[in-house]
Parts: C-alpha cells; sequence; structure tokens
C-alpha cells in the first residue's frame, strides 16, 4: 500500500487546529470564529441545519477555500503556507463527483492516479472494492447517480489519503452505493485514518464518532 510520509515529529496529535476561523461571502459570515480540534484517528461527525456552516468548514480544511480571517494547521501543516502539503494527505468527497463524463469509470481512475504519481495497479483493485469492476469500460456520462459516486469513491480508494472528509456523501444515492461509501467510512476508520463527515444521515454506532454540532456559521458543541 502506498504511503505518504509522515509529519514532523514536532508537530502534536492533532490532524486539525482551527482557532478563530472566519469566512466570509458578502457581508454574512459563512463561519463565525470557529476553534475546532481533532485528533489523528478520530472520527467526527458535523451536525447542524442547512447553511449552519459545515460544508464551508470542510472546504477549509481542505484547502479548497481560505479562511478571511483566523487560522490553524490539518495534520501539522499550516493552512496559510503549506496547502500543498495539506492536499497531498488529505481527500475531500461530497455528491459532486468531479468526473470527466467522456472518459471510463477506468480512464478516470487511472488518469487520476497518473497525475499523482500512483502505482496503475491500484485502480482495478480500487473498482472491484466497489463493485465496478464489470462497468469499468462504459463512460461516466452513462452512469447514474450511485454509479458515479461508486467511481469517486474508488478514486479515493486509489489515492490512499491519511484524512478523509465528506460532505453528504449518500445523498441521493441508492443502497447499493450507500453501502458502498458506508464500507469505505469503516474500513477508513479500522485503518485509523482520521474522518470529518457533514451528514444530515444516520452513521453506524460502531464507528463511535464524535458529534460537533454546528449553527448559524458557528460550533455549538463538542469542539
Amino acid at each position: 500500500m502506498r504511503t505518504l510520509p509522515r509529519t514532523p515529529a514536532r508537530v502534536r496529535d492533532a490532524a486539525v487546529e482551527l482557532r478563530g476561523v472566519t469566512r466570509l461571502f458578502g457581508p454574512s459570515p459563512a463561519l463565525a470564529r470557529v476553534d475546532l480540534s481533532i485528533q489523528r484517528g478520530e472520527a467526527v461527525v458535523l451536525r447542524g441545519p442547512n447553511g449552519a456552516g459545515k460544508s464551508t468548514l470542510l472546504r477549509i480544511v481542505a484547502t479548497a477555500l481560505s479562511p478571511t480571517y483566523g487560522g490553524g494547521s490539518v495534520l501539522g501543516f499550516d493552512l496559510a503556507t503549506e496547502r500543498e502539503e495539506i492536499r497531498r494527505r488529505c481527500d475531500l468527497l461530497t455528491h459532486r463527483t468531479r468526473l470527466y463524463e467522456e472518459l471510463t469509470a477506468r480512464e478516470n481512475l487511472e488518469l487520476f492516479a497518473r497525475l499523482l504519481g500512483i502505482p496503475a495497479g491500484r485502480v482495478d483493485e480500487a473498482l472491484e472494492r466497489v463493485a465496478l469492476a464489470d462497468a469499468a469500460g462504459e463512460r461516466v456520462r452513462m452512469f447514474s447517480a450511485g454509479m458515479r459516486q461508486k467511481v469517486a469513491v474508488a478514486r479515493s480508494i486509489v489515492r490512499d489519503p491519511e484524512m478523509l472528509l465528506l460532505d453528504e456523501p449518500t445523498t441521493g444515492l441508492d443502497d447499493a452505493a450507500r453501502h458502498v461509501v458506508e464500507r469505505m467510512i469503516l474500513d477508513a476508520a479500522a485503518e485509523r485514518r482520521t474522518l470529518v463527515i457533514a451528514t444530515h444521515h444516520p452513521i453506524a454506532p460502531e464507528l463511535g464518532a464524535r458529534v460537533v454540532s454546528m449553527r448559524d456559521g458557528s460550533v455549538e458543541a463538542g469542539a
């Protein structure tokens, strides 16, 4: 299994350390002075109504967004100055799969593996794990929402990240695709990867996740 270099020994055990993180979109903050600590290997579920700031928080941790104010670290790397190191070690999975529709499932994964220098042999293994081996040669534009999400899960398996960030990953999925996502979550937890999940759906109790409640861009409890 491909393993990325671990973060320096000088870094504390926190996977995520946010202090005073604020993100503005216009006059109202999507996040307001958020403090949050997550330990390595911990599973955390973000709960809250639509507009609570869950997706914005995940995107900041993944470096898809930058804080307007405040800062912190992810896996020991600074959010402002070491963004590429964070991106190498984290994977953000949402219900928007970000696939190339004119490529086949296998071609999507092979392209992704090539861009990151990952051995191509991991592609077939990932397709098998999400039960897409028989459909691997079909173009993604012909896939249902559930099949597309399976390809996105396979992409994450190929990547083998230290930390998984999941934003409503089972929204609109059929039972088979939902099972694939849930299996990935449980496998990641068993491997002691850090998990941060924003979802309205029930999470398997065996995950033992800590619940962080959010409302109006602020953390209410569980941080």
